[in-house]
């Protein structure tokens, strides 16, 4: 077993910021306690490829979710970077608008020919509750329902007023939603993915007249479970919503509902399409699209063209390099490496997700505690990792290489530990959180 770790600039400045900022960050994902509580770097200097340097100088292989999924190109791509350098030095916005955002929704829409128009946004969230507003004005129903992980707005967040386990399976245990109006109690409602018989259910009791779903994430759709939904939606003239932020060019250039040939009447990209840059695109039909008269959906620093020129030169190297191919192959290889590593080591594990979203957990009670485990070996030898990957361009068979033989030590370990050796005696902090609840 390796020292322990130090704490460092980044944990201090952590504790720091729970005093100024409400919740201590922005993002969930990106809260150093659901990694290693107490030691987790927390805040990053400069990044590289798929180096992360923190603010003590040391630098770290990201192997984990590259900034949650938004840089498959790696971090501050050359190309990328010097295409938004230009712009900062020519003008970000003014009182006139940027071309960009023409040319990105004409090279967007070529790329999905059942849609007609685009409209852009800057993060997921907002994605999602301009394609709900814009589904609701079309179809003049109120009812959505829903698959997946789509955000923080209130029609999604609604779900948990009836029930707090509704997005259990979508977010996160044990959510709060303090805030969210109790009249939009009977607007929302959850069902399970590749569950159609209740979605059907759903359909015929609620009035449903949207089904946004993610078309993947942790299971693969069984039963013709994609085409039956769309075949739902036409029968029942339910306007049906793709929420691709996460999936978008993972496993396909341009969405992976295109691998499945199922098309949605509206689809939202995001986190990959700008390599970092922040940018999200809903695309459309033109009856839904149109809708856009009889509402109202405007935002100032959605016209500043930072975003659409990064998402120009990225959908450009990605169409070069075909990245989508690359990361799926990296992806295959990693969850090749975990299945041979838990047979190797006797250790029973269920790997779930798309190659270049991939991730495992032990089954074991133990699950969580093996988890904090791998994230704090793996940061000893200066690997940011738990146990998700988020493939990029950027990790080759080197560094891939000593993430495998790290892994390799940890997974011995964790078998001793299956046998009988206390885990916690091994941990120099806290288990991870993996609950709402357990915020602190």
């Amino acid at each position: 077993m390796k020292k322990k770790l130090k704490i460092g600039k980044g944990q201090k400045l952590w504790k720091e910021s729970k005093t100024v900022i409400a919740g201590g960050n922005m993002l969930f994902s990106k809260r150093p306690d659901t990694f290693l509580p107490n030691l987790w770097p927390s805040y990053f200097k400069k990044t590289k490829g798929c180096v992360v340097t923190d603010l003590d100088n040391n630098e770290y292989y990201d192997l984990s979710t590259m900034s949650v999924g938004t840089n498959s190109l790696g971090y501050s791509h050359p190309k990328v970077d010097n295409a938004v350098k230009k712009v900062i030095e020519d003008g970000n916005i003014s009182t006139l608008n940027c071309p960009e955002e023409v040319y990105l929704a004409k090279k967007l829409i070529k790329l999905h020919p059942w849609a007609r128009k685009a409209r852009f946004a800057r993060t997921g969230g907002e994605a999602n509750s301009i394609a709900i507003r814009l589904a609701r004005a079309s179809t003049k129903k109120k009812t959505v329902a829903f698959c997946g992980y789509h955000g923080w707005h209130d029609w999604y967040l609604a779900a948990n007023i009836k029930s707090k386990k509704n997005l259990s399976n979508h977010l996160l245990k044990g959510l709060n939603i303090e805030g969210v109006p109790k009249e939009l109690k009977n607007t929302i409602y959850s069902f399970k993915y590749n569950d159609y018989n209740y979605l059907r259910k759903l359909v015929k009791e609620k009035d449903i007249g949207i089904i946004k779903m993610e078309v993947l994430r942790n299971e693969m759709p069984k039963n013709n479970f994609l085409k039956k939904v769309r075949q739902l939606a036409n029968k029942n003239g339910i306007i049906l919503i793709f929420d691709e932020c996460t999936t978008g060019f993972r496993e396909t250039f341009g969405g992976i509902h295109k691998k499945f040939k199922v098309d949605p009447d509206l689809l939202i990209l995001g986190k990959a399409l700008g390599n970092g840059y922040a940018i999200t695109a809903i695309l459309g039909t033109e009856k839904i699209m149109k809708s856009i008269k009889t509402t109202f959906i405007s935002s100032t620093f959605w016209t500043e063209r930072i975003g659409s020129v990064a998402a120009l030169k990225t959908l450009e190297i990605m169409k070069k390099e075909k990245s989508w191919k690359k990361i799926t192959l990296i992806g295959k290889k990693i969850i090749s490496q975990w299945k041979m590593l838990s047979i190797k080591h006797n250790l029973n594990i269920r790997i779930s997700g798309i190659p270049s979203l991939c991730s495992f957990s032990f089954v074991s009670n133990k699950n969580i505690a093996y988890k904090t485990y791998i994230t704090q070996e793996m940061l000893k030898n200066n690997i940011l990792a738990s146990n998700v990957v988020y493939s990029s361009i950027a990790h080759n068979n080197k560094i891939l290489k000593k993430y495998f033989k790290v892994l390799d030590e940890i997974f011995r370990n964790i078998s001793l530990f299956e046998k009988g050796r206390d885990i916690y005696k091994y941990l120099d902090t806290k288990i991870s959180t993996q609950n709402f609840e357990r915020l602190n």
